[in-house]
């Protein structure tokens, strides 16, 4: 009888170890609730301010058209492909007071961004801003400013750097250790191209 008690207490014992890890095995098993697949956004990808700007590259050097830049004083933003270094040089093409809009002469074209540094410089047609934030009173027509160090460049006239070359853009006030530097523009029938950087 005692064996017969053991064995019925080992058949308890067996079925309470089977149906423990029957219990623990089924919550283990039993899934998770299904919680909504989260929606992310994906944004529209950004109007790019630089798609409409023209590139200049060797292939398609044109940036304007000549009546884009009649009057004179007028502006275009362009990108210069610089193929030696391979970036694209943010640039400016202005139409200057001299000259007539059909040839090379009556424009200028440089880059955007300091010879020295990495300064951003402006086109200040606003001649109460060259007073306000350049505190240069004497213009009677627009200038190119370095913001970072108050240096103005005027477009009307030409500065000489070392070696005799002459550039469009004399320094009217400030310390730049030269004008920006300048692309070389040519007219080419009613298309205003940029050629070559110096």
């Amino acid at each position: 009888m005692a064996i017969r008690l053991v064995g019925g207490l080992l058949a308890v014992l067996v079925v309470l170890v089977i149906g423990t890890r029957f219990v623990m095995r089924s919550k283990h098993a039993e899934p998770l609730p299904v919680q909504p697949t989260p929606q992310i956004e994906i944004p529209t990808p950004a109007a790019d301010p630089a798609a409409g700007i023209p590139k200049a590259t060797e292939g398609s050097p044109g940036i304007a058209t000549v009546s884009e830049m009649a009057k004179p004083w007028s502006s275009k933003e362009f990108f210069f492909h610089n193929r030696l270094t391979g970036e694209d040089v943010p640039a400016l093409l202005i139409r200057l007071p001299t000259g007539s809009a059909t040839q090379s002469e009556g424009y200028w074209g440089f880059a955007m961004t300091s010879a020295y540094g990495n300064c951003k410089l402006e086109y200040i047609t606003d001649l109460e801003k060259l007073k306000t934030d350049y505190g240069f009173r004497n213009s009677k027509h627009p200038m190119v400013g370095n913001p970072c160090n108050r240096t103005l460049f005027d477009p009307t006239r030409r500065a000489t750097l070392p070696g005799d070359i002459l550039v469009r853009g004399y320094i009217a006030q400030g310390s730049d250790l030269r004008p920006p530097l300048g692309i070389e523009i040519r007219v080419n029938g009613k298309d205003v191209e940029a050629v070559r950087m110096e």
